[in-house]
């Protein structure tokens, strides 16, 4: 990790996992604490461990989100496909260019395109449309499943020079391209990655090696974990022998370089090395680049989840917690598994540390409910560890929190505190926020959970036609728009929303933050930005609804 982590302990560093632990800074809090470095969010959910939580933030608030506003929107010229459009932006600051330092937004687009965004101004920097060596064939099909395009979310690293970053895409061709985030030119020569015409999910980079997963089986191609050592261009891959691999914001990384994903849909044959609905864990071989299975997670109920289609399909995140380090994963079940990364599930890989009881999906439906994003966490200033999870559909009616928001219909944002209770780690329910259209990806900064409700039609059958429904066309036909919500992380209180603003629906992409804005793109190629006062807000205290649910045992309101 030398040349990714010979940058200064700043706020890149911490994302990309160069810097100090939570509980290694907390040890020294009496000490006088450094000025905060500006904010940046190089890969989706923000860390190499995908926790979804800035730290660096020194703008938000739960007061200051209450005077949020848009501050400005941009509309770019990528064409969608099928249902895809823009990916959140990966914000670097301070990226030093011609024009003196400049705040940019890596924002990619399903058509092979890469735009460098002025995130001050809001005006577009550069524009790459990447040349393409794949050749449509005849029989190519697309669908919402298998858009074809660029599918990943990049991933931005520090250069050789200070100042200097470079974005990590792959293009519809299956090559790695390395692009400097100042000007959108090559950094590199394109490498060849993985097979054209695929399905790769969210880049993840750690100690330079760039990490994906492909599912869905798009393009023909197999579903794998794959590794790019950029040092010595070797590619190394791991196959689970059945099911996609699809966690929604790409692969999570452990401190000790374990790379995690959960299996699609599959058959459950560990005896033949056939880990289909599983959470699996593989890592690089040092001396030859290959990946290894390291280790895997099957849920009891494996072959009653692959029968009903509710195979793992979120990004589950890594943290660390009294000693401890935990992932957290889901299914379209709709309950959380939290494992010990040291022994996943246990000496029979099918016992996890907790099992929460089904929060959503009582239907037990396989396309507009459940979790469809990532699970996010957060560490509180007293040390109290919370694990957010946002769903689609109805709250399950035997699943209560001690704090809700009213009923439940469309979606809505479930949180969780880590408690100790026997000698025995459990999550247990903190509060469900009130209805979201779909509620997708959440983030955290200050004591503020952002998620947004996605507004697409997530039907994919119907009584009448079936799974000929599924097109983008009817789906998108019936779809509404978009929606930004604020909420109190540790009450679920909603702050503030964007109502109305947003004029159109996304589909599997995300939120990003920093330094005060929030951004998020839509079908239509839009790109927005939601912000505060950019007066710094000082250090965040609880307000007062929060210092007032702390002294409840339960208050439910409806």
């Amino acid at each position: 990790m030398a040349r990714l982590c010979s940058v200064a302990v700043t706020a890149l560093a911490v994302a990309l996992g160069c810097a100090a632990t939570s509980a290694a800074q907390r040890k020294d809090a009496s000490k006088p604490a450094p000025p905060p470095g500006k904010a940046s969010w190089p890969t989706d959910g923000y860390d190499v461990q995908r926790t979804s939580w800035q730290r660096h933030e020194s703008l938000i608030s739960p007061a200051s989100v209450k005077g949020m506003k848009l501050v400005w929107k941009l509309k770019l010229d990528n064409a969608s496909r099928q249902l895809h459009n823009l990916f959140p932006p990966m914000i670097v600051s301070d990226v030093r260019t011609a024009n003196g330092p400049k705040q940019i937004g890596v924002v990619a687009g399903v058509s092979d395109n890469v735009y460098g965004i002025d995130l001050d101004a809001g005006t577009q920097l550069w524009k790459r449309t990447f040349d393409n060596t794949f050749t449509d064939q005849a029989n190519s099909r697309y669908y919402t499943l298998c858009p074809g395009g660029l599918t990943a979310t990049p991933v931005v690293g520090p250069g050789a020079k200070p100042g200097q970053y470079i974005a990590y895409a792959i293009s519809w061709d299956g090559r790695l391209r390395q692009l400097d985030v100042a000007t959108g030119q090559d950094a590199a020569p394109p490498e060849l990655f993985l097979p054209p015409n695929g399905k790769p999910y969210g880049l993840n980079l750690y100690k330079n090696v760039v990490y994906t997963t492909t599912a869905q089986g798009c393009g023909g191609n197999p579903n794998q974990f794959y590794a790019f050592d950029l040092a010595t261009k070797k590619v190394g891959s791991f196959n689970p022998g059945s099911g996609g691999m699809w966690p929604r914001l790409g692969p999570t990384v452990g401190r000790d370089g374990s790379v995690y994903a959960g299996s699609g849909d599959g058959d459950y044959f560990p005896d033949r090395e056939v880990f289909g609905q599983a959470i699996v864990a593989v890592k690089q071989n040092a001396a030859t680049k290959a990946l290894e299975l390291s280790d895997w997670y099957a849920p009891t109920n494996a072959i009653w989840l692959r029968k009903r289609d509710l195979d793992m399909n979120v990004t589950g995140p890594v943290f660390e917690w009294k000693g401890k380090e935990y992932l957290a994963e889901a299914s379209k079940e709709c309950r959380i598994w939290l494992l010990d990364t040291s022994a996943m599930g246990g000496e029979d890989h099918r016992t996890p540390v907790d099992r929460t009881p089904l929060i959503c999906n009582e239907s037990v439906h396989f396309a507009a409910a459940g979790p469809w994003s990532a699970i996010s966490t957060w560490e509180d200033t007293d040390g109290t560890r919370w694990v957010v999870l946002p769903f689609w559909g109805p709250k399950h009616p035997d699943f209560h929190a001690p704090i809700e928001h009213g009923d439940t219909v469309r979606g809505a944002v479930a949180a969780f505190k880590l408690e100790e209770q026997g000698g025995k780690v459990r999550l247990a329910p903190a509060w469900v926020s009130r209805d979201v259209n779909q509620a997708d990806h959440a983030v955290i900064a200050n004591g503020v959970v952002f998620a947004f409700g996605n507004g697409v039609d997530a039907t994919q059958s119907t009584v009448d036609i079936g799974l000929t429904y599924n097109s983008w066309e009817n789906r998108a036909k019936h779809s509404t728009h978009a929606e930004l919500h604020a909420f109190d992380a540790r009450t679920g209180d909603e702050l503030w929303s964007s109502g109305d603003q947003i004029a159109t629906f996304n589909h599997f992409t995300s939120l990003s933050l920093a330094n005060g804005r929030v951004y998020i793109g839509t079908h239509d190629g839009t790109l927005y930005a939601f912000g505060v006062d950019r007066t710094p807000a000082g250090p965040e205290k609880p307000s007062a609804s929060s210092q007032a649910a702390a002294k409840m045992d339960k208050r439910v309101t409806k």
